[in-house]
């Protein structure tokens, strides 16, 4: 089972978005995958209640509680993650160590990318991130193009020397589908696959699927 915690100390960066909308695309796929929800916000676990039964199944786990970390169903080819704001501390080391890789989100905004530097230096005080155990993904979140906000965050990017994996558009249609417990990879029309692209470098990495996604 390959582990994936999407994280970030910044609020508002799109983490649960981008939870939901790897395990949708993994659960497109047929691959056996749950979402554990970490976040006492619990939008993920309220996206998964609102979900139509007909829709592809993904497992639902509670990991609000830190004492239900770690207990996942047999079978499992894929957990994600949906962490808390406030990552740190043991519950840090907890999520992290159940981890294979974390993707962190980050807006084209001063205050995200202030706080996700701060976020990526706590980070390499973790002995299993100093250690290169866990992979660190930066996905540019909700970039207007041609926007004065992108040039900054390709500039922060370029200071830190790491490029995103991706970078994802800002669309009405993910907080539309959202409402009704769907993603864009529920949707197979033209105009949802053009949106689904977006992901397709981060799923590369994540996957290993030689097959065509699209």
């Amino acid at each position: 089972m390959k582990t994936i915690l999407i994280a970030n100390q910044k609020g508002g960066c799109g983490k649960t978005n981008t939870a939901i909308t790897l395990a949708s695309a993994l659960a497109a796929k047929n691959y056996r995958v749950a979402l554990a929800d970490a976040d006492n916000q619990k939008s993920s676990l309220q996206w998964l209640k609102q979900r139509p039964e007909h829709n592809v199944a993904i497992q639902s786990l509670d990991w609000r509680n830190e004492k239900s970390i770690g207990d996942v169903p047999k079978n499992l080819e894929y957990l994600i993650i949906d962490a808390p704001g406030a990552l740190s501390g043991e519950h840090a080391e907890q999520l992290i160590s159940e981890s294979h890789a974390i993707i962190i989100p980050i807006q084209p905004s001063f205050f995200d990318i202030d706080s996700t530097r701060r976020f990526l230096k706590h980070l390499q005080e973790i002995k299993r991130v100093r250690k290169g155990k866990v992979e660190l993904l930066l996905l540019a979140n909700r970039v207007k193009a041609n926007s004065a906000s992108s040039k900054d965050i390709q500039d922060f990017f370029s200071k830190i020397e790491q490029e995103p994996i991706a970078w994802i558009s800002e669309r009405s249609a993910y907080g539309q589908l959202a409402m009704q417990g769907l993603s864009i990879f529920d949707k197979q029309q033209k105009i949802y696959q053009t949106i689904q692209k977006q992901w397709q470098p981060l799923l590369n990495v994540i996957i290993d699927d030689s097959t065509a996604w699209f």
